[in-house]
């Protein structure tokens, strides 16, 4: 019998394409913003050919300078954040979504997210003797 594999298959392609997005976000949002890529270059610290380089989708790009751009151009990493959930496990992220606006979908998760820390912490600070909501 074959031992364990030590390391999961894994396709990093979809890493291309988030890139490619990004890098098209970022230039969209920066020229709505009428910001210059030596300005956005010059404020997350790295060199404007960098960014360009980001703007076009070079493999080669870091995917935390994209995140950084986003974030410093004030807009949602959704399209980052959510194909990246997916790839972990194992799950197609539809690429069709990624040019439109993921906000709701990213609203939903954050909403869930809450609402199952609050649901935990309601559970953790309950006494024993209180009557669960499943309870009548």
């Amino acid at each position: 019998m074959p031992p364990p594999e030590k390391f999961a298959d894994v396709d990093l392609s979809p890493l291309n394409l988030i890139k490619k997005i990004a890098g098209e976000r970022i230039r969209q949002e920066r020229k709505l913003r009428l910001v210059t890529q030596i300005e956005l270059a010059e404020i997350m610290g790295i060199s404007p050919r960098w960014l360009r380089e980001m703007e076009t989708g070079a493999r080669s790009a870091r995917l935390d300078d994209h995140i950084s751009a986003t974030l410093h151009l004030g807009q949602s990493l959704a399209h980052i954040g959510l194909p990246l959930l997916c790839m972990g496990h194992g799950i197609r992220f539809p690429p069709q979504l990624l040019p439109g606006d993921l906000g709701a979908i990213e609203r939903k998760c954050i909403g869930f997210i809450v609402d199952s820390a609050v649901d935990a912490l309601k559970h953790d600070l309950s006494p024993k003797w209180w009557p669960s909501s499943g309870a009548k």
